[in-house]
């Protein structure tokens, strides 16, 4: 069975940017796995920062467990996802038990630091795969297969010096929509906090206006995410597109 690993900074950013990609590559057949980088600690004005990690830890299983996908704890505290070598191995090390054909991750540039440095762990980790000198913590076999990273939209559909991202491929979530936002609506404790941090008065009508906005930009589907495919090298041979291969049906192609 083919697999498929999403790797994220936080809990909901998944549900944001990737769920309805998840869902369609489980309805066809993938294995589906779920990581986020740091625990959700600080996405609170109520709860102080244990409680909200713990709150935050069932909501992302819970989401999870929508999607169908495999769950991976959390690595990090919130605001301290940094690219250092412990870190690195960590996630290493979920990659190579994950085993994945495609790795979906953050933009490399997005409108936070925590989402910027999940990319760049989610990348390096890919690259040291089956580096058999490369230790990771907990220790796991290589994986030494190829595999193809894709880039979700970054928060907003923009970077952050407000410039329209136009994704490579655009994937139809029409027909799932109702499922990502069940995922994301497991999320509850980010209604108050969202409102309150980025005057974001429902995160899900939120969610919805960004997908909507990104089919809109395919040209065909009232609903998609888009992605950008990551440069090969070190990582699958050159024209390698599994995303299109098993959702072709699915899928626009920029031209």
């Amino acid at each position: 069975m083919p697999s498929v690993l999403a790797i994220a900074a936080h809990p909901d950013d998944i549900e944001f940017t990737m769920a309805g990609t998840l869902v369609l590559l489980a309805r066809a057949g993938w294995s589906v796995h779920y990581f986020n980088l740091a625990d959700g600690r600080c996405g609170s004005t109520e709860q102080n920062a244990d409680q909200t990690a713990m709150i935050r830890l069932g909501e992302a299983q819970a989401a999870a467990d929508l999607i169908g996908a495999t769950f991976y704890p959390p690595i990090c505290r919130d605001i301290e996802i940094h690219y250092d070598t412990q870190t690195l191995r960590c996630v290493a090390a979920v990659i190579r038990a994950a085993k994945p054909q495609i790795v979906l991750t953050h933009s490399p540039v997005d409108y936070m630091e925590d989402h910027e440095q999940a990319c760049r762990l989610a990348v390096s980790a890919t690259f040291v795969r089956g580096m058999t000198n490369f230790q990771t913590t907990p220790s796991e076999p290589i994986f030494d297969e190829p595999v193809t990273i894709y880039h979700a939209q970054p928060h907003g559909n923009r970077t952050p010096m407000g410039e329209l991202i136009i994704p490579d491929q655009f994937v139809n979530i029409t027909d799932v929509i109702a499922v990502k936002q069940s995922a994301l609506e497991a999320h509850a404790s980010q209604q108050n906090w969202l409102h309150n941090s980025q005057g974001l008065n429902s995160y899900l009508q939120t969610m919805r206006d960004l997908a909507a906005e990104v089919g809109a930009l395919s040209g065909k589907f009232s609903f998609a995410e888009g992605w950008r495919r990551h440069h090969h090298l070190g990582f699958s041979p050159p024209n390698a597109d599994p995303l299109f291969d098993a959702l072709s049906n699915l899928v626009v192609v920029r031209s």
